[in-house]
């Protein structure tokens, strides 16, 4: 089951043999999902600085302003990555990639390069560190996924 945009059309593709119930039920839970993307995507540079102060203020607490950053936004140009740091500026960006990702995705990104800012490496510490997010496991996988379909696409 799936959800896109064509144009002004959404266009929900569903199995055939749904019944009329299935269909409605299945119909309105797309139509959120796409809802819920189309939100994710607007998410400006903003919205990604207050989350980044958000997912700090709640993992990284002890270390206080050093896990801040200076500037955190949204970038076009990176395709082999899903974010970068700049620890001796405080920047972090987010490839535009992992806009439309769902959010506990999105979250995963922010937090391993907001990580950065205190241990540049990715050494035992840092991992120790990105691991205080719940989901970390699933969202690499997520991650992961989405890096072998982009390899069998090219």
């Amino acid at each position: 089951m799936s959800a896109y945009r064509e144009g002004e059309r959404v266009v929900v593709l569903i199995p055939s043999q749904f019944s009329r119930a299935e269909e409605s039920e299945w119909v309105g839970k797309m139509l959120a999902r796409l809802a819920a993307r189309d939100q994710r995507s607007q998410r400006s540079d903003a919205d990604l600085a207050v989350r980044a102060r958000q997912l700090a203020g709640r993992y990284l607490t002890e270390f206080g302003a050093i896990a801040v950053p200076a500037s955190v936004r949204w970038v076009s140009n990176q395709h082999g990555r899903w974010g970068s740091c700049t620890p001796a500026d405080r920047t972090i960006r987010l490839s535009e990639r992992v806009r439309d990702m769902p959010s506990w995705v999105s979250d995963y990104v922010l937090l391993h390069e907001l990580v950065h800012l205190i241990v540049p490496s990715h050494n035992a510490r840092f991992w120790e560190l990105v691991g205080r997010y719940p989901r970390t496991e699933r969202a690499r996988g997520y991650l992961e996924g989405i890096a072998a379909a982009d390899a069998r696409a090219e």
